[in-house]
């Protein structure tokens, strides 16, 4: 987590801006999101995003707390990591504990206790994940809950928002049309087109159905599955999904079993100073949390990121530190009294390999 300050009155780093409203309306008095670009580095970028519940810096990694907590982790734990935002899930929310409820408590906010900020994933990414639980048409997507057999649940587009205000997001996602990374561009091109197309319908369809725009920020998805040649789909994508002025934008479809020098391609091209995402508006990366890849996107100018990586290769007993991974499960760490990170700051300094 990034330590640095900036004074309201002092000026900005070397490629800094002023802070800029962004998809604000003319006069607005709190704009929801505020995005200060205070230094660049060739593409690499360092900001600071204020939101409703604070100063988020960034690049920043976004941990994934599904269902309103991170994994064994309490919402003071993530404060004291220095934790400014994280995840929650739509699709799984609305399921358990539902939005009616969260509704009456005041939102995810007050339910965990946590008084930093919210990004919610529209649900979309179920489409892939729990796809032979899906039906996919214009209307929207119906999901079957895996541990409910035989129940329906219809998402679309209204819906999607619709329970993102209830649960209170700092920033939500629309919900798009997702299709695996992994597809055959030419056997697969007709859904390929058909889901790029119907993102955008969709995005507008989100727009008309969110109710909060003063409080709440509302981010659209760039798809085009991996087709980065000029004029393609990706291009496309990215030209329609701009002209809807929304407060901050994604990169999607990644991070699906592509090949390295195709993801990268993509990320390059939707960051390219000039054609890419506005360089005033927040750009996040979905479901993006190796640290390799965290490094190069940031160097082509991403700004967030999320992924279960992290926290899950925890719980599984392997930390991640400065010289790669530490599988502490393994019998060589049973008698090793170093610390996981020497030198390391946080809560687990004092703790040892062998714990």
């Amino acid at each position: 987590m990034s330590k640095r300050k900036l004074d309201a009155d002092e000026p900005a780093a070397s490629g800094g801006s002023k802070p800029e409203a962004a998809g604000g309306t003319e006069g607005q008095q709190k704009p929801p999101l505020v995005f200060h670009l205070e230094a660049t580095c060739g593409r690499a970028r360092a900001s600071t995003v204020t939101l409703p519940h604070g100063d988020v810096l960034t690049p920043v990694f976004m941990p994934v707390g599904t269902q309103g907590t991170i994994k064994g982790m309490s919402s003071e734990d993530m404060k004291t990591l220095g934790c400014r935002i994280l995840l929650g899930n739509t699709f799984h929310l609305a399921n358990r504990p539902t939005c009616e409820l969260l509704r009456k408590c005041g939102g995810l906010h007050n339910l965990m206790k946590w008084n930093g900020n919210i990004l919610t994933d529209s649900g979309g990414f179920q489409m892939v994940s729990l796809l032979k639980l899906a039906v996919i048409t214009e209307a929207g997507v119906e999901f079957e809950d895996p541990k409910k057999p035989g129940s329906r649940m219809l998402l679309t587009p209204e819906k999607s928002i619709e329970s993102q205000n209830d649960i209170g997001a700092d920033i939500m996602m629309a919900l798009d049309d997702v299709v695996s990374s992994t597809l055959d561009p030419v056997k697969d091109e007709f859904r390929i087109k058909e889901a790029t197309d119907r993102t955008l319908r969709w995005i507008d369809r989100c727009i008309s159905a969110h109710r909060k725009p003063e409080s709440q920020n509302l981010f659209g998805i760039v798809q085009g599955h991996l087709d980065t040649k000029p004029g393609g789909l990706r291009e496309y994508s990215l030209k329609e999904m701009i002209k809807r002025d929304l407060p901050g934008y994604a990169i999607g479809g990644l991070s699906g079993g592509e090949a390295k020098n195709e993801f990268w391609r993509v990320v390059e091209q939707c960051t390219r100073p000039g054609a890419g995402l506005p360089e005033q508006k927040p750009r996040y990366l979905m479901g993006v949390g190796y640290p390799l890849d965290i490094v190069i996107c940031v160097a082509l100018g991403v700004d967030m990121f999320d992924c279960v990586y992290p926290c899950r290769t925890a719980r599984f007993g392997t930390a991640l530190v400065r010289s790669g991974q530490l599988r502490l499960t393994s019998a060589e760490f049973a008698n090793d009294f170093r610390p996981l990170e020497p030198g390391g700051k946080g809560p687990l300094k004092e703790y040892t390999r062998a714990m």
